[in-house]
C-alpha cells in the first residue's frame, strides 16, 4: 500500500518532477505552447507594471505651479525591496495561472541531459516559448501605452518607466550578461523551489523570496525587459509632448534607442539568463541528483 504524504517533496524527487516536466514541455503541441507562452509575457508584463508603478514612490513630484514638491523619502533599498515584491506577481501567475515561460523553461535541459528529449526538442520549445513571451509582453506594453497611466502620479509612473529603460540600456555587454546570468539563476531557483510545492500556497512561498532578491538586487530578465524597454520606447516616440514635459527628470534620454534594446540588453540577457538557468541550475542539480554511470 502506498503511503500518503502530505509533506514537501525532497530534492532528489523534485528532480525526478523537472524530468517528466521537461519531456511534457519538450512535447507540447506547437498552438499550446506558443498561447501560454503569450499569457505568460503578458503575466511578467503585469508583474513589471506594479514594479513600476510601486517604484515611482520614490520620484521627486513637483506641483502644475511649480510651488511645492515632495517625494516619499524612502530609502533606494527600500524602493527596490517594494518593487521586487510586486514583481514576484508575474511568476505567481505564470506557476499558478499556467503558461509557457522561457526563462524558467531553461530546466528542460534536465531532461535533455537523461536522454529524455533531443537537443531540437529543447530549441524548438524555447524558440516558440521565446517569441510568444515578446508578443504577450510587447502587446502589453501597447496597451499600457493606451490607457497612459504613465502620466498619472504627475508624469511619476512615465518618470519612472523612462528611467529603468534607460538604466537598461546603458549596460555594457559584458556586465548585462552577468546580470542575466544571476537574475535567471534567481527565477529559476524559484521554478525549481515550487517543485517541491504541495499547494498553491506553498508555490506562492516559494516564488517571492528569489524573485524580490533579483529584482532588488537589479539582477536582468530577458522576459521583464520586453515590457520595461519597449513600453519606454514607445512613451519616447509616439509622446514627444509628455517627453518634453520630463525630458529635464531623465538623464541620458537620448540613449534610448531599439538598437540599444535588441543588441545592448535583450541580446546579451538572453545569453545570460541561458546560463543562469541552463547551467547554474538545471546542469547542477541533474549532475547532483539524476546523473548516472550510463550518462
Amino acid at each position: 500500500m502506498n503511503e500518503i504524504r502530505f509533506d514537501a517533496l525532497l530534492p532528489q524527487e523534485m528532480a525526478t518532477r523537472a524530468e517528466y516536466l521537461g519531456v511534457r514541455k519538450a512535447e507540447m503541441p506547437f498552438l499550446k505552447a506558443f498561447m501560454l507562452s503569450v499569457l505568460a509575457g503578458a503575466f511578467i508584463a503585469l508583474g513589471a507594471i506594479f514594479a513600476t508603478t510601486v517604484g515611482a514612490g520614490g520620484i521627486a513630484i513637483t506641483s502644475a505651479d511649480g510651488a511645492a514638491a515632495f517625494n516619499t523619502g524612502l530609502p533606494y533599498g527600500v524602493i527596490r525591496l517594494l518593487s521586487g515584491l510586486v514583481f514576484s506577481l508575474g511568476l505567481i501567475l505564470v506557476v499558478v495561472g499556467g503558461a509557457e515561460l522561457f526563462t524558467g523553461n531553461n530546466l528542460i535541459v534536465m531532461a535533455w541531459a537523461s536522454g529524455k528529449i533531443s537537443g531540437l526538442s529543447v530549441l524548438r520549445n524555447w524558440t516558440i516559448v521565446y517569441i510568444g513571451n515578446f508578443i504577450g509582453a510587447t502587446g502589453t506594453a501597447v496597451l499600457m501605452f493606451f490607457t497612459k497611466q504613465y502620466m498619472f502620479g504627475s508624469n511619476a509612473i512615465g518618470i519612472a518607466a523612462l528611467r529603468i529603460a534607460v538604466a537598461k540600456s546603458d549596460f555594457t555587454f559584458i556586465q548585462a550578461v552577468a546580470l542575466g546570468i544571476l537574475g535567471n539563476a534567481l527565477v529559476c531557483m524559484a521554478v525549481w523551489m515550487t517543485f517541491s510545492a504541495r499547494s498553491t500556497t506553498d508555490k506562492i512561498l516559494a516564488i517571492i523570496f528569489p524573485i524580490t532578491a533579483f529584482v532588488a538586487a537589479g539582477f536582468e530578465h530577458s522576459v521583464a525587459n520586453m515590457y520595461f524597454i519597449p513600453f519606454a520606447l514607445f512613451i519616447k516616440v509616439f509622446d514627444p509632448i509628455f517627453i518634453q514635459t520630463v525630458a529635464g527628470k531623465v538623464p541620458g534620454l537620448e540613449n534610448l534607442t531599439w538598437q540599444a534594446f535588441f543588441f545592448g540588453n535583450l541580446l546579451p540577457v538572453t545569453i545570460g539568463n541561458i546560463i543562469g538557468g541552463a547551467v547554474l541550475v538545471a546542469a547542477v542539480y541533474w549532475v547532483t541528483f539524476l546523473r548516472t554511470s550510463e550518462a
